[in-house]
């Protein structure tokens, strides 16, 4: 475990078995269709890549990335949604799985389900690894969830704090000393 976690939440075995779970669900709703993956820069990349593989070849599944964010380099929400790097191809008439690290707030994902439906997709949908279901401000629905968390300052997996901890194979408790000031 790395020295600037307090614990480990969930370990690299727990989170392959819930995305090969998440992956057979998703392409039991998806059978015979076509959907983009959208992922979520920069902290979905870990799973986004794991639950991709996951789908099986029932499924045409075609990928694109989008960068959001209402954080700054801290640990909430500053409530203020840019987005920093948009899809590259149309949405329009097409169905969309959005892969998500963590539902917050739900301001940033809120803001980008909003986004999807209005340039013309067909469906969105969206997929979290974890989900904070107590902090929520806005409603959004997570249509597949890895995890339900409580409020929790997490890292590991692709989540970060300061564009550190991304590569560590399992969820980790973040030490509160290492964000407070």
């Amino acid at each position: 475990m790395h020295q600037d976690a307090k614990e480990i939440l969930y370990t690299a075995e727990q989170l392959q078995a819930r995305v090969a779970e998440l992956g057979k669900a998703i392409s039991e709703d998806y059978k015979n269709e076509s959907v983009v993956l959208v992922g979520v820069l920069k902290g979905a990349v870990v799973f986004f890549t794991d639950l991709a593989r996951a789908i099986d070849d029932s499924v045409d599944v075609s990928f694109d990335f989008i960068s959001c964010s209402s954080y700054g380099s801290g640990t909430t929400s500053t409530g203020v949604v840019r987005i920093l790097k948009d899809l590259d191809r149309s949405v329009e008439g097409k169905h969309v799985l959005v892969v998500e690290d963590i539902v917050d707030t739900g301001t940033t994902l809120h803001y980008l389900l909003e986004n999807l439906h209005a340039r013309g997709a067909k469906s969105v949908r969206l997929a979290a690894l974890l989900n904070k279901p107590d902090r929520r401000k806005m409603d959004v629905e997570v249509d597949y969830v890895g995890f339900i968390i409580p409020d929790y300052f997490v890292i590991g997996y692709g989540l970060d704090y300061a564009e550190k901890y991304r590569h560590l194979p399992y969820i980790g408790i973040l030490k509160e000393e290492m964000y407070q000031n």
